[in-house]
């Protein structure tokens, strides 16, 4: 029956092919730093609902305890009552340390020295040999994302420099191309690039929006027709392909523009973020195909030219 449905419906079929060391070794640095950044995360989340119980003046100094200055400071000072004792001095050299500018010393020394809440005698103690004993892990962690994130950057310059210097790699080409692309960074690039790299080595634009979840899924029965997220796609295609749309939107005027006239006509926040990933995918391709790295002005004249609607 396999041998009979390759006979007959060879199209469905793809040819397995293995790619390229760099390529098999961005994939893993990029899946080590999503999994490293998950455990960060759930180490800060431990430590904020800590910090919540007896020491919210620190969260008053950032949202989410996730910072390395935080830490620092939460080391020095473990206890409410001996953050309010800290001197303007010290608070200054602290932040000079770390480079943290949205902050003075003055200002850091207020919000440390609000009155503590009333807890019972020796609480606050044990809670803080709990949150000391998180901050090893806390450093640890950022410190090996950091370390996976250099790593992923020097490799994506490599093979920049590679496709330049090689012209028959094309996936060395491919990541020039990519990275060509204003407010695309080596984080997205690197998922972007490995986690779909069949549909960008075959150009094949149709197949990247259905493995991204870029493409809806229609389900229609009779009189009824429904057009949905598609839900079956590679998960971490789709959150790059999400994060990419959303830095386009901040960062790229004619991408501002066109999520703006998706809101505007009724589409909430997701739906409105993946017609805009729709549209850079087919500037992607369309780069790859040609060959060429990405023209602002080129943009600009296409979009002058299209019909607004």
């Amino acid at each position: 029956m396999a041998a009979d449905s390759l006979r007959t419906d060879q199209h469905c079929f793809r040819r397995v092919e293995a790619h390229h060391p760099d390529i098999i070794r961005l994939r893993e640095l990029s899946r080590t730093e999503e999994s490293l950044g998950a455990d960060l995360r759930r180490g800060v989340n431990q430590l904020y609902q800590l910090l919540l119980r007896y020491y919210p003046q620190l969260l008053q100094l950032s949202s989410m305890p996730d910072e390395p200055w935080i830490w620092a400071l939460l080391q020095l000072a473990p206890l409410p009552q001996r953050g309010a004792r800290l001197t303007v001095g010290r608070l200054h050299q602290l932040l000079a340390k770390h480079r943290i500018r949205r902050w003075t010393a003055a200002a850091l020394r207020e919000v440390l020295g609000t009155p503590p809440l009333t807890l019972a005698a020796g609480s606050a103690d044990a809670i803080s040999e709990h949150a000391l004993l998180l901050l090893p892990q806390l450093r640890l962690l950022y410190l090996q994302r950091q370390k996976v994130r250099d790593r992923i950057e020097s490799l994506l310059d490599h093979m920049t420099a590679s496709g330049r210097e090689n012209s028959d790699s094309q996936a060395h080409r491919d990541v020039g191309l990519l990275l060509s692309i204003p407010g695309l960074g080596y984080l997205i690039a690197a998922n972007l690039f490995t986690e779909g790299a069949d549909p960008i080595a075959q150009r094949d634009y149709h197949a990247l929006r259905a493995h991204s979840g870029i493409a809806p899924v229609t389900k229609q029965s009779g009189k009824s027709k429904q057009v949905m997220m598609r839900r079956g796609c590679s998960e971490r295609l789709r959150n790059a392909m999400y994060h990419w749309a959303r830095c386009s939107v901040q960062h790229d005027p004619l991408s501002k523009a066109h999520y703006a006239r998706l809101r505007q006509a009724g589409h909430n926040h997701g739906r409105a973020l993946r017609g805009v990933a729709d549209r850079l995918l087919s500037i992607l391709i369309a780069m790859l195909k040609n060959g060429q790295p990405y023209d602002e002005k080129r943009r600009h004249r296409s979009a002058h030219s299209a019909d607004p609607a």
